[in-house]
């Protein structure tokens, strides 16, 4: 097995505090910059996995920085440098408290929602008589926000969010408009390595001087879920599972372990060869979005690593 990164403890130059979500760890330094660090933590179902998978922090890290600059044209975003493999630098942001849920198809959470019955979710109305992953007439936008106790994320309609306040009406017109342009700029670009961008989330935040900008990842396997182009029509005719690029591959091996994140249930034990899977899908997304070949970073100490190549950039600033 590879070495991981599920933990940091830096102390930066000019650092102010630090924030440990789910899978990134956030450095917060003088002069309004940030550092995020992209462990290799596994998440799902609101819930970190025991294991690392080998250079996924890497993976994201590297799919989120060139996705950011093939949509720089179109939104502005929070990202100014990536010194390592697993480390982006950008502006300090004031995130909004929702994450833009875009969906193209009726799969994952949408699915299971419409599988139990419900036709409408964050408000938003679903068709009858659709299966799972077909393609909505057009996508439709279902925020999430999170829930006030603990880190779960919560539906949300466009409704609730302006009637409590959590963004202004002229803000969440933007966010709205962000949101369908970067999805539909990632369909282009996921169409061009023969994947389907089936749903998205992206996040949101606002600097100093009042400028909306894109942040943390965008178009990542744990943020995006991808099929296959290839066979797709097919599939869906014959009533069979999607060959799909995503996080929704290790969710629906812990369902079929008996795990949703529900109390009571324990995480299922999780192979060394079952973690060796996981990476090799990741990497195997990577290469079909990207449309490049993976080049493991070395990972003989990781952490002195990250240090050594952020220190270096902010020494040069």
């Amino acid at each position: 097995m590879s070495q991981t990164i599920i933990d940091s403890n830096f102390n930066f130059p000019g650092q102010i505090s630090v924030y440990k979500g789910k899978v990134r760890e956030v450095y917060r330094l003088e002069g309004d910059l940030l550092v995020m660090v992209a462990t290799d933590r596994l998440s799902a179902f609101d819930v970190v996995m025991p294991k690392g998978i080998p250079y996924k922090g890497q993976m994201l890290n590297q799919i989120a920085t060139k996705m950011m600059a093939d949509t720089q044209d179109i939104v502005p975003n929070w990202l100014l440098a990536t010194p390592d493999p697993n480390v982006s630098v950008g502006m300090a942001c004031e995130p909004f408290k929702v994450e833009m849920v875009i969906r193209g198809y009726l799969s994952g959470h949408a699915a299971r929602q419409y599988k139990a019955g419900h036709r409408e979710l964050c408000g938003v109305a679903m068709p009858n008589g659709m299966k799972e992953n077909d393609a909505f007439p057009e996508p439709i936008i279902t925020p999430a926000t999170k829930a006030e106790k603990g880190d779960h994320d919560e539906d949300i309609s466009r409704e609730n969010i302006l009637a409590r306040g959590i963004v202004s009406p002229e803000d969440y017109e933007v966010l709205e408009n962000y949101t369908r342009a970067l999805f539909a700029r990632g369909t282009e670009i996921a169409a061009k390595r023969g994947l389907i961008l089936v749903d998205t989330k992206y996040e949101f935040g606002k600097t100093k001087d009042g400028k909306i900008v894109l942040i943390d990842e965008i178009h990542t396997p744990d943020s995006s879920r991808y099929f296959y182009v290839e066979g797709y029509a097919e599939r869906q005719e014959r009533g069979e599972a999607q060959k799909q690029l995503s996080k929704e591959f290790v969710r629906q091996w812990l369902i079929a372990n008996g795990f949703q994140g529900l109390e009571g249930q324990s995480v299922p034990f999780m192979s060394d060869e079952y973690i060796e899977s996981v990476s090799e899908r990741y990497i195997e997304l990577y290469e079909n979005i990207t449309g490049m070949p993976f080049e493991k970073a070395d990972v003989s100490d990781i952490a002195a690593r990250i240090d050594r190549n952020v220190r270096e950039y902010l020494a040069q600033r």
